[in-house]
């Protein structure tokens, strides 16, 4: 009996589709629906019926998947607290984050830890999305708190806080000046993410002033795009400092207000919630920690 296709049946339900699951899986589309077909031959029993546009499952293939479905979750679950008994660090860490995150701090983590762990992989999901680690089968997925979370099912672990700024480009400072009060912020178009709540920004005194952020110039979930609307003088960024080292080093970008302090970005980690934590989980998130904390070779010593 091939259980791998009882399990990919599973997958595809789960997924509502064969593209989607094969997007999720990394499997090629044809090798799930040459499983589903083998189970249905092997069972005499239709499961899915096909469409161009729908999957929807027969009478039987729903009394199957209701069945089958929590044996797998629970042999997942099983195997996954066994290999978190073992201290070593190996396999794959399936991890999903945020692009800003996932490009200056999950990224040069990893580059690290794989090249201490060399039984180690890591895959790297880079979505704006919050999504159920459980539910999409990560291992961590960071999450920028400023959208609801996942209601079950999950453990929250606070790594990092990232300290933000506000940022333009030459070509708009020399259209409108540079902003010297927030008043004269407020005059100036914005670049924000879709989520964005009005900017708290704390001034010198302490007093916390909100801007609001309805009438942006652009809108996007990718820090990259703001980015770039930045350097080209279309508004002004608000966006982690380290994001814009190396433009602000090259004089393409400049800090605006310096004096006055954005509210920070928490970056937490959604684990799903499981009796052990496997090593690998627990080493990345040791490293993240150490990177956090400015000593980024702490956690690869000996």
């Amino acid at each position: 009996m091939e259980w791998r296709d009882w399990e990919l049946f599973c997958e595809v339900v789960e997924h509502g589709g064969f593209t989607a699951a094969a997007r999720v899986l990394g499997h090629p589309k044809s090798s799930l629906s040459a499983a589903v077909q083998r189970l249905e031959a092997n069972l005499g029993l239709r499961l899915i019926e096909r469409t161009t546009r729908h999957l929807r499952l027969t009478d039987s293939g729903e009394t199957i998947y209701r069945k089958v479905r929590p044996l797998f979750t629970a042999l997942h679950d099983t195997h996954s607290e066994a290999l978190a008994m073992s201290s070593a660090v190996a396999g794959t860490l399936r991890i999903k984050a945020p692009y800003e995150f996932g490009a200056h701090h999950a990224g040069p983590v990893a580059c690290a830890v794989m090249g201490r762990y060399p039984e180690l992989s890591i895959r790297i999901d880079v979505e704006h999305d919050i999504v159920n680690p459980i539910a999409e089968n990560y291992d961590i997925v960071f999450a920028m708190l400023e959208a609801p979370l996942p209601s079950a099912g999950i453990v929250i672990r606070r790594v990092f806080t990232l300290e933000r700024g506000l940022f333009a480009g030459a070509a708009l400072l020399e259209k409108f000046g540079e902003p010297r009060t927030l008043d004269d912020l407020r005059k100036l178009p914005l670049l924000t993410g879709p989520s964005d709540p009005p900017w708290a920004i704390t001034a010198p005194g302490g007093a916390i002033e909100h801007l609001a952020v309805d009438r942006a110039r652009l809108t996007s979930s990718n820090a990259h795009v703001r980015l770039q609307a930045a350097l080209a003088g279309h508004g002004v960024l608000r966006v982690t400092a380290s994001y814009t080292r190396t433009a602000v080093a090259a004089g393409e970008l400049r800090r605006l207000l310096p004096d006055h302090a954005c509210e920070p970005l928490n970056v937490h980690a959604l684990l799903p919630a499981r009796q052990f934590v496997p090593a690998k989980v627990r080493c990345f998130l040791d490293a993240m920690e150490a990177h956090a904390r400015g000593d980024p070779e702490a956690y690869i010593r000996p």
